[in-house]
């Protein structure tokens, strides 16, 4: 593919040249991709494989209008670093998108050339950076409500990725990032950590004066999800406030003790917090602590697949709950955290649900052991799960094996399916 006339060379990767008759074909191509227009650079309509040039292509559309110089440079990056992600243009898709995208790129480049205020693209970007920080994230810091809050999140994921695109410029053109620059860059990191996305709840400690974080409902599944003493924690971990929270919970302690993925645990306690206040707010009278008939009711929802597993294999559940009583809503909060966690992360086999089945039937029973003090006869230590509980080690360990099996033999998938539940049934019989 050609490249367009005096642009910027962000990286070493160099791009594939195009043979003429592939030039005579220009038309051709973009007609292939559709009658789809400008919507072809929106970023939700990026080929899977290049989804990491997405939050980039969101940038460029997003300050079009304002600076179509830096719009175009930020389109650029997103096509050098599509190239790297994608060489061959292997990915579904990916071949239309890129050729796509380079002729907008040639399009647009001596247009936005003549409108660029500083004779350099480096100098410009800078320029830029310095007046969306001071316009978007300034001006939001310094209101006394956090009513924008959404919009200053958005501002500082926005200002991550202008400064991406910054120092490839930069770099491409040999030229220093001035340190005031740098410094307002780490002022952003720092503060992105605290604005993070979020579906539906806001749970950074930024947003507890949030109005939905102000309902009863909510207020009384966080907190339930936050009595967290008794619990066994590792030792080489640390119970400080997270840095994006206020403080741990259930799903932290599960985290910690069974590896499972940050952002699984960020959506599965969102997930989990809605689903009890949902039930919650239909209880009467209302109540300012969680109520149990709220917490049996989704309980019994979630587990009516794993019970009726139990059932036909005629075994008892893992479920179960110890005899204080003050210890019993925290003990069902953490089957119902950890099954949730379990499915959000073995995404790949939830249509294999004995498969889920017999994975949490057992990693329920470890959860039971490690709450009862029980001793490894193996280690002569506390009970710890089977396969560790190091960073994402539940999916290294527990998923992905099961899952390549599968992507071996996929064709006979529903085989293995059959299969394993009739393993299984042998197995514990």
């Amino acid at each position: 593919m050609a490249a367009p006339a005096r642009r910027p060379d962000f990286s070493s990767a160099a791009s594939p040249s195009p043979s003429p008759a592939s030039a005579g074909r220009r038309l051709l191509r973009t007609q292939t991709v559709g009658n789809l227009g400008e919507s072809i650079f929106d970023s939700e309509i990026v080929p899977s494989s290049l989804v990491e040039i997405a939050p980039i292509l969101r940038v460029a559309n997003e300050v079009d209008a304002t600076n179509p110089r830096v719009a175009y440079l930020c389109r650029f990056y997103a096509f050098e670093k599509a190239h790297r992600l994608d060489p061959a243009s292997s990915g579904r898709g990916v071949r239309q998108f890129k050729t796509a995208l380079l002729q907008r790129l040639e399009r647009e480049n001596d247009p936005t050339l003549k409108g660029r205020v500083h004779q350099s693209d480096a100098r410009e970007m800078q320029r830029f950076y310095r007046e969306y920080y001071k316009k978007y994230i300034q001006a939001l810091q310094n209101v006394a409500d956090r009513t924008d809050r959404a919009l200053l999140t958005k501002a500082y994921q926005t200002a991550a990725v202008l400064f991406e695109v910054l120092k490839a410029v930069n770099v491409s053109q040999s030229v220093e990032v001035d340190q005031a620059i740098l410094d307002t860059h780490n002022k952003v990191e720092e503060k992105k950590k605290l604005y993070v996305p979020y579906n539906i709840l806001p749970l950074d400690p930024e947003s507890i004066n949030q109005a939905i974080m102000q309902y009863p409902e909510i207020i009384a599944a966080v907190n339930a999800l936050r009595v967290i003493r008794g619990l066994p924690w590792p030792k080489e971990h640390d119970k400080k406030p997270d840095e994006n929270r206020t403080g741990k919970d259930l799903l932290d302690w599960l985290q910690a003790m069974f590896g499972f993925q940050k952002d699984n645990v960020s959506n599965q306690r969102e997930h989990l917090i809605l689903l009890l206040a949902n039930v919650h707010i239909r209880q009467t009278p209302q109540q300012s602590k969680l109520d149990d008939k709220a917490l049996d009711a989704v309980m019994k929802r979630l587990f009516k697949n794993y019970k009726k597993w139990c059932k036909y294999l005629g075994r008892k559940s893992s479920l179960w709950l110890p005899t204080i009583q003050q210890e019993v809503q925290q003990r069902k909060l953490l089957y119902m955290g950890l099954y949730l966690l379990i499915w959000g992360e073995a995404a790949n086999l939830r249509f294999m649900p004995e498969c889920l089945c017999y994975i949490y039937h057992h990693m329920a029973f470890e959860l039971y052991g490690m709450l009862a003090g029980n001793v490894s006869p193996m280690t002569g230590e506390n009970v710890i799960p089977a396969y560790g509980g190091d960073e994402e080690a539940f999916l290294m360990k527990v998923v992905t094996p099961i899952y390549k099996v599968i992507e071996k033999v996929h064709s006979l998938y529903d085989c293995i399916s059959h299969h394993f539940f009739l393993l299984i049934f042998r197995l514990i019989s």
